[in-house]
């Protein structure tokens, strides 16, 4: 059955309903429609017309211009490639299937069965802290568990508040339909009490912290709260995701020294917005057509068909502003490594990404928790290898001590 739905925000738009477990969709034109499969688990299949468009800015994206077919792929594909790329995200959903029915909404509502988020927004706090962390020792594994605790909890209140701000729209998303808020699983004043509860944990959490990570901490809440509705106001809501999501890489050094060092912080606090942007433009390619259809706006839509080029460039400053943090830091050898590595990362990341295939941005999105890995493991490498370092130093200084002793004994002359 085709249903043709006209005037919707910019975009003719036909929706085929289909029966997801009867039918194996291919591409095929018809009427000088293309029928456009995206990857996410509805049974609706948005197809974009083959006119020109009136709106000059979305005819210059050649991606809106004429989506070409791509290979046909069935919706059972996508649990596999999602169990392929991160078997933490299966082991987390099993985990909430099998828990009791009366709070699987609240696990949902926090996005527990997909972990990858809690894991982005605690990497920048376990940088900070192992980059805080004395020469030559390992990070502190009580101040990793407590930042990690802190993570989950707010990633999790992060999601609640968006789901609220987000409840009418995400309901016309097919990705997003089924949350716990749009369902009714859960109602608005449930979840408005499940927030204060989350909250309630995450200033436990903070409370453990000395009083400057304290005032820090609860700085970055309005940027928490007003982050959905940027989306809504701005192509960019990715850097306001950024500066949210990163805040720990201040508040991980504070918590350690008791006072930011803002010349190695403010660099890898730069880093850290540069990756996000860079993820999480790439997450919202998948979401595009929707975005267009409900007037949200993102750096997917911004850039457009040069997304790899700004990319390119924000991946570019990253690694800069992670090298002149290292330096500030007197990080070593192993650091400046991992630092490579993630720039090797980055680059086949965009090289290998394609923008109109939702698979491959998934796919490349998630990658990036590796991203994260491999830099703290840097960080933490760098910091053992500085107790070496130091010792080298103070030998060669004893050294230089003693021959300039002797040499001065040797010029003495006599009276």
């Amino acid at each position: 059955m085709m249903i043709v739905i006209g005037g919707c925000q910019r975009l003719t738009c036909v929706t085929r309903v289909l029966n997801s477990f009867s039918h194996n969709l291919k591409f095929h034109m018809k009427d000088d429609i293309y029928i456009y499969k995206k990857i996410h688990t509805s049974s609706a299949i948005n197809t974009i017309g083959n006119k020109r468009h009136n709106n000059e800015h979305w005819n210059s994206q050649p991606w809106f211009r004429h989506i070409q077919p791509t290979s046909h792929r069935r919706r059972s594909d996508l649990p596999e490639i999602f169990h392929q790329t991160n078997r933490n995200a299966s082991i987390a959903a099993k985990l909430v299937e099998k828990a009791p029915s009366k709070i699987q909404p609240y696990m949902k509502l926090m996005r527990i069965d997909k972990p990858i988020g809690s894991w982005l927004l605690f990497w920048p706090c376990g940088w900070s802290i192992a980059m805080a962390a004395p020469a030559g020792a390992f990070p502190d594994p009580g101040m990793l568990a407590l930042f990690g605790i802190g993570a989950f909890i707010m990633r999790g209140a992060g999601c609640t508040i968006n789901d609220m701000w987000d409840k009418d729209i995400d309901k016309k998303v097919a990705r997003t339909k089924d949350r716990p808020l749009v369902t009714g699983e859960v109602s608005q004043m449930q979840a408005l009490t499940f927030l204060g509860g989350q909250l309630s944990l995450g200033l436990l959490v903070l409370l453990q912290l000395n009083w400057y990570s304290i005032i820090l901490g609860a700085s970055s809440l309005g940027l928490v709260i007003i982050y959905p509705l940027m989306k809504r106001i701005t192509y960019w809501p990715q850097l306001i995701l950024g500066m949210t999501f990163n805040w720990g890489a201040l508040l991980g050094w504070s918590a350690i020294q008791g006072s930011c060092d803002w010349s190695v912080c403010l660099p890898l606090y730069t880093a850290g917005i540069c990756w996000t942007i860079l993820y999480d433009t790439i997450y919202a390619h998948q979401d595009k057509i929707d975005d267009v259809l409900l007037g949200i706006k993102s750096t997917a839509l911004k850039f457009g068909d040069k997304t790899k080029l700004y990319l390119a460039s924000f991946g570019t400053t990253m690694i800069s502003s992670l090298v002149v943090s290292g330096i500030c830091a007197d990080q070593t050898f192993p650091y400046y490594i991992a630092v490579g590595l993630v720039g090797s990362h980055l680059f086949h990341q965009l090289y290998t990404l394609d923008i109109n295939d939702p698979s491959n941005c998934a796919k490349k999105f998630i990658s990036n928790h590796k991203v994260g890995m491999i830099l703290f493991a840097g960080i933490v490498l760098g910091n053992l290898a500085k107790n070496a370092l130091n010792k080298r130093r103070t030998d060669m200084d004893k050294l230089k001590n003693v021959e300039r002793r002797n040499l001065l004994r040797e010029v003495t002359v006599p009276l």
